[in-house]
């Protein structure tokens, strides 16, 4: 699939989902909304999400194509990652500084491409770069932070990931509950996995990777002895495999458990999800595209469906991943997986509760919010989430009043 704007992520479920009602851009009301259930077979959605009143104000403005943001820990400062430009520190007003990291020059810029990925040590002290480089691959660096600007002469190699193809680099970057760095790598491009990554362990493309980015002897990082695939049965770097493009994952801050948006080939986008510590968790692509086939290939036995797929044919294009919300502020939202469609653009939340997420499918709610062209979303220390719009606009989702 091409990407419209960024990057392929993912198909939408089925037609069922309704398209939220347009909106102001500076400030966006919820009305009451209703679940939608994605397949017969889903249980009754509970209360909560459901009855959640959300509104979406203007918190920062003027960003050059931002495509992810981070809290940085210990501090209310946010860093935003700009597609074909760098990093740029956004304070706790919203007031958008200088670029505290100029990439210009050392990324490429094709549509898929540059700047895609940040995370930082859980003590506030490294700053993980994912992009691109003039070559087109992956590189995964570590810069030092000195007050709140970033030591660009400390910047340290940590992964270099040859790109067959220019599209599909997922690029997202987190750091777990166990203080490992995951990293997360499509396919490898082109359309449909030529190369069969998805299915080949011993790649890291189409992957989420688990490492401890301190070094180990001339290693650049240290692979966790708990890895599934250490002792040769793949590489030791994979923790999840079978992504086309995983375009967003996060933990849920409460429970551990591991949340993908994998964008879609043809037909469907879905959402992915791992419990706490599971390792090894095969999600079927190139062999399975949401519920369903995408070859004639048998469905390996240890391939996992998504939680939710969403359908192209319901306007969806490319799934953006987002995060459980775990606030104070929306009460009734919490426990609820907030994500996006990048084309749609409504605002939906999945109901968490009950059963294991991972048990799915769940009830999708539209909580009533059309959204623009959404290329990542951020967390707080305080667990507020906030939608990061490709277009130059973050904004922060609080009660409606």
């Amino acid at each position: 699939m091409v990407f419209v704007a960024l990057v392929a992520s993912a198909c939408s479920d089925d037609d069922e989902v309704e398209v939220a009602s347009s909106v102001a851009p500076s400030t966006t009301t919820s009305p009451a909304t209703t679940p939608t259930t994605v397949r017969s077979t889903t249980t009754t959605v509970r209360p909560d999400p459901a009855s959640a009143r959300v509104a979406l104000v203007d918190f920062a403005t003027g960003l050059d194509s931002p495509v992810d943001m981070v809290a940085r820990p210990g501090t209310r400062v946010f860093y935003v990652a700009e597609q074909y430009t760098g990093v740029r520190a956004v304070g706790e007003d919203g007031a958008v500084g200088e670029l505290v990291l100029d990439l210009r020059g050392a990324v490429s810029e094709g549509n898929e491409q540059g700047v895609l990925g940040l995370a930082f040590a859980p003590d506030g002290e490294h700053l993980y770069v994912d992009f691109t480089d003039p070559s087109g691959d992956t590189q995964v660096v570590e810069y030092a932070m000195v007050g709140d600007d970033v030591d660009e002469a400390s910047a340290r190699e940590i992964l270099s990931v040859e790109q067959p193809f220019p599209n599909h680099n997922g690029g997202g970057l987190q750091f777990g509950l166990d203080g490992m760095l995951y990293i997360a790598l499509g396919d490898g491009g082109a359309a449909g996995d030529p190369l069969d990554s998805g299915q080949d362990r011993s790649s890291l493309l189409a992957k989420i990777l688990r490492i401890d980015p301190a070094p180990d002897g001339e290693a650049a990082y240290t692979i966790p002895d708990d890895n599934p695939f250490v002792g040769g049965t793949g590489a030791p770097e994979v923790w999840a495999w079978g992504l086309r493009n995983p375009w967003r994952f996060s933990f849920d801050r409460e429970t551990g458990d591991l949340w993908i948006g994998d964008v879609g080939q043809n037909l469907y986008e879905e959402i992915d999800v791992a419990g706490p510590a599971e390792g090894g968790v095969n999600f079927g692509w190139r062999v399975r595209e949401g519920f369903h086939a995408y070859t004639d290939d048998p469905t390996p036995a240890d391939a996992r469906d998504p939680v939710f797929e969403l359908a192209h044919d319901d306007d969806n294009c490319s799934v953006t991943g987002g995060f459980v919300y775990r606030g104070a502020a929306i009460p009734l939202l919490a426990g609820g997986y907030v994500f996006a469609d990048f084309c749609k653009g409504d605002l939906l939340a999945l109901d968490t509760r009950g059963d294991p997420p991972n048990s799915g499918p769940l009830v999708a709610v539209d909580l009533g919010i059309d959204v623009s062209e959404v290329s990542s979303f951020g967390q707080d220390s305080d667990g507020e989430l906030y939608v990061v719009e490709r277009g130059g606009t973050i904004r922060k989702l609080v009660p409606a009043t």
